[in-house]
This record gives structure tokens, sequence and C-alpha cells, in this order.
């Protein structure tokens, strides 16, 4: 008798994680095509591809989530690596094809004011590695904390404030003609 009940229990469970999950489904799809656009370098339809991939195989993977990590951090590693899997073989297409893809505006932000700024912080953003771009956008585009941008990627605390040094320090080198104009001003 108490086998039946652990089956109604599990049972019960899974249809609570399967209930929230579709609740957040709901509450994140804007933010993971967002998050996706960021992370694969601005092709509106690519990203969109790339959170849908991340939300089914997170769907097909609930049985195994342990609920040792919130749903949240849980969902967006599984993003992250979606988005890694989609530079990397876009990089192999382009290759091959000997191709550029284009680079669209930002789907969430407001019409831009300077197309080649947004242009120039895009491409300073695009020579970042993988690794220093992950943890730029999720900390300063998407407002993740470095405790959970760690969780997300999976690397120790300090090695993402590695990655986040070595991309400001990038970024500034790269955009400090930017800086001079606006009269060394720092917010």
């Amino acid at each position: 008798m108490v086998a039946g009940a652990e089956t109604v229990e599990s049972s019960v469970a899974a249809a609570d994680l399967e209930r929230r999950f579709s609740a957040f489904v709901v509450t994140h799809r804007d933010r993971a095509r967002r998050l996706a656009w960021r992370l694969i370098g601005g092709d509106e339809a690519a990203a969109e591809d790339v959170a849908q991939d991340a939300f089914v195989k997170a769907y097909r993977a609930l049985g195994r989530f342990r609920e040792d990590s919130r749903l949240e951090t849980w969902f967006y590693r599984i993003l992250v690596r979606q988005a890694h899997n989609h530079r990397r073989w876009s990089a192999v297409r382009q290759r091959w094809s000997g191709g550029s893809e284009e680079d669209l505006a930002d789907p969430s932000a407001p019409a831009p004011s300077d197309p080649g700024l947004r242009r120039r912080i895009g491409e300073a953003l695009g020579r970042l590695t993988r690794r220093q771009r992950e943890a730029f956008v999720l900390v300063h585009l998407e407002g993740f904390t470095v405790s959970e941008t760690a969780d997300l990627l999976g690397k120790p605390t300090g090695t993402v404030k590695s990655h986040l040094h070595r991309a400001l320090r990038t970024l500034r080198a790269e955009l400090k003609d930017l800086q001079d104009l606006d009269g060394g001003r720092r917010r």
C-alpha cells in the first residue's frame, strides 16, 4: 500500500512541476528570446528558434529536474547551452558558405538613435570570447547576479568575475574613443 501512495504522490508532484513549467514559459518567453538574441549576436529568427528549442529540451527533461536549483536557473542553463551550440554551428555554416549573417536590431530595445553606434557596440560585443560575452550579457544586459550567472554557466563565481573583468576591459579599449567624445564622463 505504501508503494501505491508513493506513485500517487510522485504523479501529483510531476503534474505540479508541469503546471509550474507551463506558467514559467508564459512569463519567461520574451526574456528567453531576448537573451538568446543577445547571446547569438542579433538574429531575431534564430533567437526565436534557440529559445523555442530550449523550452522544448527543458520540457522533455522535466522529469529529470531534481529541484536542487530554481526552475529559472535550470532553464537558462539549457538556453545558454542552446545559444552556444547555435553560434558554433552557425560559424561552421558561415565558414563553409562564405556568407555573412545580418545583424538585426534588438527586438526589445527602443528605436536606435544612432545605428552606427549600435553597430559598433554590437561588433565590440561580437569580438569578446564566448565566455566573456555570456557573462557580460547575463550580468550587465539581463540583470542576473554574478552568483546566478555562475550557476547558469556552471562555473565558479571567481571565473565569472574574471570573464566579466576581461569583457569590460576589452569593451572599454574597443570603445575608448566614444568615452573621449563624451568628455570622459563615467556613469
